[in-house]
């Protein structure tokens, strides 16, 4: 490949096609990120024998999604009928989207991800051997079916670790520790390659015929959250440090629309001091928060992204999570909860005044916040704060994930996906139902490997 010194810093920069070194080697399509998004459509593109190539600036694919739990939303999949849920429906996941986004999620992009999700799992298990099942036993909170599709391990490292390996097994070619810095455009906004920081600090470049932006949001860059998402600007971002912005700069440079931009994904539920995320699986089946007060201070059904705001918003930041035995026993069927109780952040106690002694609360106050909830017998206490995990504003796209221009129209070769790309959570924090990142992640990356498959003719 080319290869040039490195003139110094590494910010996203848009540059001249002009200026593409000729001998760069070409690729009909780059995608810059190896998250979910950029490995499903790897695995898709693959599938239908285009040529691709990852670039990830990781030493391995991870990104957001081997932070997350790993469910993935989705109707009407063989594995969800054969668990016996036989009446759901694009329509009602449809409604269940843009009810929690309060009708603000882009329409044409809800039905894109609604209606390519099912048959974007069903590929997976049946074509290329990933063994989701469907949760059982709970539902979440805004979702009116059981629709979470997991691995059997249920974490987000488990897809993500088996996308990676069906991508290779099909012979897409991913590079690690490839930062992608530039991308080089015509006059008329086509891109014709891009330039890639090696950890040597040497620029290598690739020409392409299709680019796939799915390369995160931009949680991690501290100036764009106090611009977008102020009211989470205090929060702890948990997200994976790849969502540095770069889309979103890039979009800027090149004249991109953008959309949603104070659309996110909290969380009320990240265990402090330890760090990690408690399932909010234990709030969806009864599970009661209470401040250093022991006053319960919001609906715990409403959501989790919305519970960052209000969690946050109690004294010292944060709250605590009271457990029964039976809520308790959930937690531990799942693996990020049963390694933070071995960590100390899942605290037992023998009843309600061990509850309000390790809070540091009145025991009458406590027990007035639990009246009239699920929560027997509290056997289990957990300190969380609110935190910010990703963001779900981003570039302006179509159905068919190609980028869209300010004042109209869309770039030709340009497609983005996942976190690079507005979401379908509206523009709030309320907005965000459960399992929306990786809906846009697999869905998007579904969507955009069938979409430059038939632009690439």
């Amino acid at each position: 490949m080319a290869v040039v010194g490195l003139d110094g810093g590494g910010a996203p920069r848009v540059l001249d096609a002009a200026d593409l070194p000729d001998d760069a080697p070409e690729v009909p399509v780059a995608i810059v990120g190896g998250g979910a998004c950029g490995l499903t459509a790897a695995v898709f593109l693959r599938e239908r024998g285009v040529e691709c190539v990852v670039l990830e600036s990781d030493a391995a694919p991870r990104g957001s999604t081997a932070l997350s739990s790993g469910f993935v939303p989705a109707p009407c999949t063989r594995v969800q009928r054969a668990a016996g849920v036989a009446d759901d429906s694009v329509d009602l996941f449809l409604a269940d989207v843009q009810a929690k986004a309060g009708g603000r999620a882009a329409p044409d992009l809800a039905l894109a991800y609604a209606s390519a999700i099912g048959p974007a799992l069903d590929a997976l298990q049946e074509r290329h051997g990933l063994a989701f099942e469907l949760l059982d036993g709970f539902v979440y909170p805004g979702h009116s079916r059981g629709r979470m599709h997991a691995l059997v391990e249920r974490t987000g490292l488990a897809l993500v670790l088996a996308l990676e390996a069906r991508a290779c097994a099909l012979g897409a070619t991913l590079l690690m520790r490839s930062r992608v810095r530039d991308l080089f455009r015509t006059e008329g906004g086509v891109i014709q390659g891009l330039g890639f920081q090696r950890p040597d600090g040497c620029v290598e470049f690739l020409r392409c015929r299709a680019v796939l932006l799915a390369c995160n949001g931009f949680g991690g860059n501290a100036a764009m959250v106090r611009e977008h998402l102020p009211e989470l600007a205090a929060a702890p971002f948990v997200g994976h440090v790849g969502n540095d912005g770069s889309a979103l700069a890039w979009g800027r440079a090149l004249g991109a629309a953008t959309a949603d931009l104070s659309g996110c994904q909290g969380h009320g539920s990240w265990a402090v001091p330890h760090g990690g995320l408690v399932t909010w699986a234990l709030m969806a089946e009864g599970g009661v928060q209470v401040n250093a007060m022991g006053d319960r201070f919001h609906d715990e059904r409403g959501g989790y992204s919305e519970a960052a705001v209000a969690v946050l918003a109690q004294l010292g930041g944060v709250a605590w999570n009271v457990l029964d035995a039976r809520l308790l026993a959930l937690g531990r069927e799942f693996p990020d909860f049963v390694e933070l109780e071995l960590a100390g952040a899942v605290r037992p106690v023998s009843g309600l005044a061990d509850a309000a002694r390790l809070i540091g609360c009145d025991e009458v106050r406590l027990l007035a916040a639990l009246e009239g909830s699920r929560v027997g017998t509290p056997a289990a206490v957990v300190k969380v704060t609110g935190a910010l995990f990703h963001t779900q504003g981003g570039l302006d796209v179509g159905p068919d994930l190609r980028v869209r221009r300010l004042g109209g129209g869309s770039f030709a070769n340009l497609w983005a996906g996942g976190g690079a790309a507005r979401g379908v959570s509206g523009d709030a924090v309320w907005g965000y139902l459960s399992g929306n990142g990786l809906l846009s992640a697999v869905g998007g990356g579904y969507v955009a490997a069938n979409s430059i498959a038939k632009g690439l003719g």
